[in-house]
């Protein structure tokens, strides 16, 4: 994210935030979705997020760590959504968000249906893991900042979400290599 422009919405220009959340927005959206399981909530956590975002950004430190600040914000809103909306049975809506399409076999399909099944039994605090540390491929240190957690406390998360993952799909031993392991 470039400075000036992080630097610009600070001091109160409105294009210069717009800017940001044009730039943010389609991966902080699918981050939310894959979290909350919901694109009516992940849009509401999102926006509620941006909202945050404008009304703290005046008083942010340090501006090179505005992404992981706004991670932390949607991350923060999407467990505010969970906990809003604890009763209400949500589903897995997976699918490609960014990049060209590619023909996908009938495997691959299956493969990706049981692995959203999957993401969809984890709790919150580990989903939220799994989606910063894969899908927003942050480090490990990034995804403890975003998650406002100990970096100890991320790595334990990590390991028993991939552990899960593993069990889920049926390999407890070494899992989806290429799909759970792929950052290890």
């Amino acid at each position: 994210m470039d400075r000036e422009l992080i630097e610009r919405a600070r001091n109160g220009d409105h294009a210069a935030f717009d800017a940001i959340v044009v730039a943010t927005i389609g991966r902080l959206d699918g981050a939310a979705r894959l979290i909350l399981r919901d694109p009516e909530l992940a849009r509401d956590a999102v926006q509620e997020a941006f909202a945050r975002a404008w009304r703290d950004l005046p008083g942010l430190r340090d501006p090179d760590r505005f992404e992981v600040w706004l991670h932390r914000l949607v991350i923060h809103a999407c467990y505010d959504e969970l906990r809003r909306r604890r009763r209400r049975p949500l589903e897995v809506e997976l699918g490609v968000l960014e990049g060209p399409a590619v023909p996908d076999s009938q495997a691959a399909a299956a493969d990706r249906d049981a692995l959203g099944r999957a993401i969809g039994r984890l709790e919150p605090e580990l989903r939220a893991i799994i989606v910063l540390f894969y899908y927003l491929d942050l480090p490990l240190v990034a995804v403890a900042d975003a998650a406002g957690i100990p970096t100890g406390t991320a790595k334990s998360r990590l390991h028993r979400a991939r552990t899960a993952l593993r069990a889920a799909l049926g390999d407890p031993v070494t899992g989806s290599r290429q799909v759970v392991e792929g950052h290890a």
